[in-house]
């Protein structure tokens, strides 16, 4: 019989450290392929619910032992039987959640939403990118063009698709001012899309200095402010006195949450990324009589997702800008702790 090959791959065990551990390189079964991966970049949601402790269920509910990483890309280098679009060779992008395929949501794109027993995600129900390979099944897969970048793909694998999926929920355009609260990954990602999506204004809120200090770097804020008991009136004084047309939270806190409610003029629309926590509000004099709309917005389709490829190339963007930092795969322990402290952008690991 021959030998199979091993990799090593780096699993969570849920007590903030890494465990790296021996693997078998899988095979492609019909509908499957390879993919050796390039990069892998570290979403908010892994430090949440999985690094720290696992705390996450149903759809977020990891299973020990296995690969992390959900925001994986790659090149295609074995296809197993029955392939209808992608061959060996092919540089692709693996949409995080493998859904059914058959049911409702599936159908529409939305994998995300599949509640079928067949459901499973990368790196959380079944093994992810954290690992120089990958066993995909096709109908998850989105082709990435020469012009973007692997570290781009894995930027888009999550992060970006979900900020483009609640950007085109409350519509973005030049008569429109923007607040985003909490510029982590997700925050950063909203400011960049919708600056390359013509909005008129750009406002950031946020605590760490470092991140603060990333958004004017890379020249995605016009205005950014640190929460306080005056925030709301600086805004305010920015936007004529009126507020913002459109309102993003991704500080998961409520005080983030009522700022994002609270600073969006008459009419405007809110829409909810950050997971977690709760939020208080006054359903009269916040919603109500001022006739505002709150959206809650979870990942993204199948569809959304390529068309945001072709938008990225189009806009001549790349996500990329975000990571701060890299490691190799021996040093993911490193990768994940820093990504928890805070004090960095986007984190990727990369892969030869």
């Amino acid at each position: 019989m021959p030998v199979k090959m091993r990799m090593t791959g780096a699993t969570l065990p849920g007590n903030s450290t890494v465990v790296l551990k021996e693997f078998d390189v899988p095979e492609p079964g019909y509908g499957e392929v390879l993919i050796q991966t390039k990069a892998t970049t570290i979403c908010g949601s892994d430090i949440r619910a999985i690094y720290r402790e696992h705390t996450g269920k149903g759809a977020e509910g990891y299973i020990d032992g296995m690969v992390a990483g959900h925001e994986p890309c790659g090149q295609i280098i074995k296809t197993g039987p029955g392939m209808r679009r992608f061959k060996e060779g092919d540089r692709v992008i693996v949409y995080h959640i493998s859904g059914c395929g058959v049911c409702y949501n599936c159908r529409r794109g939305y994998y995300v939403a599949c509640t079928s027993p067949f459901r499973r995600a990368y790196g959380w129900q079944r093994n992810g990118g954290m690992a120089p390979y990958i066993l995909a099944e096709e109908k998850d897969l989105i082709p990435l063009p020469d012009e973007l970048t692997y570290k781009d793909g894995a930027q888009v694998a999550c992060g970006f698709g979900t900020v483009y999926e609640a950007l085109e929920k409350i519509g973005i355009s030049g008569d429109d001012s923007l607040l985003v609260t909490g510029l982590g990954p997700v925050g950063l990602a909203a400011l960049m899309l919708a600056k390359a999506m013509g909005a008129e204004k750009l406002i950031g809120v946020e605590m760490n200095d470092y991140r603060i200090d990333l958004a004017k770097k890379l020249g995605l804020v016009d205005y950014v402010f640190k929460p306080g008991d005056d925030t709301l009136q600086k805004i305010l004084d920015v936007t004529g006195g009126f507020g913002v047309e459109k309102a993003l939270d991704a500080s998961s806190s409520d005080p983030g949450r009522q700022l994002a409610i609270r600073a969006t003029r008459e009419y405007g629309k809110i829409v909810f990324v950050g997971e977690g926590n709760t939020v208080n509000f006054n359903p009269s004099p916040d919603i109500i009589h001022p006739q505002k709309t709150i959206y809650g917005s979870w990942v993204t389709s199948l569809w959304k997702m390529e068309e945001l490829v072709e938008h990225l190339v189009r806009w001549k963007i790349h996500p990329e800008d975000l990571i701060t930092h890299e490691f190799d795969l021996q040093h993911a322990g490193d990768a994940y702790a820093l990504m928890a402290s805070g004090q960095c952008g986007k984190v990727a690991v990369v892969f030869p």
